[in-house]
């Protein structure tokens, strides 16, 4: 028994026997799978032999929108029966959109595999523009990062500084856009850049003490971010307790804890205590 197999793309043309090729009907349709011949009964000498020929080609048309390459390209011939595989690769700047792969959508992928080609293919590829957002410390831009844009849209971002904190400036491809908060890019279709830096807010005094007898902590003048909370803890100490917390001339009442709300401005805090029975 004598197995034939045609490599990729090709398949058997001829098989002869004994100077005889075997009728067309054996080997046809163009066989590309292996194809076995067996002697039987052997008692003389024989002879085999097998030539092989080129599958026929079909066409992949392959082709891309601006922005970005397919690999290969244009109209690409491919041995039928084997495999082909494109690469898609945008441009810097920019994102695969989609991949279509005759006339439906494969999605935004990067490779693509025709397997076991036996008919005429179309691929084609599309891309879109990228906006590359950054964020200083002390605050957020959303969304951050690379993010994809369909071509033509628009697209908002938002900024949001930290508690004590401000936009300090906006840089959109280079050049200050200012402080503000949100920034939006309309009809996009090249690729884009947006950072943000972020600075302290001026600081405030809170001066807090005590008197004998018990402590305040913090203490002394505390510098406080502008816009932010701070928190006081009054303890007395053994055998006392808080007789009265006075904030800014005026009783809050015996507290043990007093809090600041979005500070904007100086202030004071003081307490004093009694002895218990």
């Amino acid at each position: 028994t004598y197995t034939i197999t045609p490599n990729a793309g090709y398949h058997i043309a001829d098989v002869v026997v004994d100077g005889v090729s075997l009728p067309p009907v054996v080997t046809e349709p163009p066989l590309t799978r292996p194809f076995i011949y067996t002697f039987t009964n052997v008692t003389v000498l024989h002879t085999i032999s097998v030539t092989f020929a080129a599958n026929p080609t079909v066409i992949i048309s392959a082709s891309t929108g601006l922005n970005g390459t397919i690999s290969p390209s244009g109209e690409v011939p491919v041995p039928s029966e084997t495999n082909k595989t494109f690469s898609i690769v945008p441009a810097s700047g920019y994102r695969v959109a989609d991949v279509v792969v005759d006339g439906a959508s494969v999605g935004a992928v990067v490779s693509y595999q025709f397997v076991n080609v036996t008919a005429n293919h179309t691929i084609s590829a599309t891309f879109s523009p990228t906006i590359t957002s950054t964020a200083g410390a002390n605050g957020m831009i959303s969304p951050r990062g690379t993010t994809v844009v369909a071509s033509g849209s628009d697209a908002t971002y938002t900024i949001t500084p930290y508690a004590g904190y401000h936009i300090a400036d906006v840089v959109v491809d280079g050049m200050s856009a200012g402080a503000e908060n949100s920034y939006t890019f309309t009809n996009v279709t090249a690729p884009h850049t947006i950072s943000v830096t972020f600075a302290a807010n001026p600081a405030v005094i809170i001066s807090a003490s005590a008197a004998s007898n018990g402590t305040i902590s913090p203490s002394g003048d505390v510098s406080v971010l502008s816009e932010t909370n701070k928190i006081f803890s009054i303890i007395p100490a053994s055998g006392y307790r808080v007789a009265a917390v006075v904030v800014d001339g005026a009783s809050v009442g015996a507290v043990t804890s007093y809090t600041f709300v979005n500070v904007t401005a100086n202030h004071t805090i003081s307490a004093t205590f009694s002895p218990t029975i």
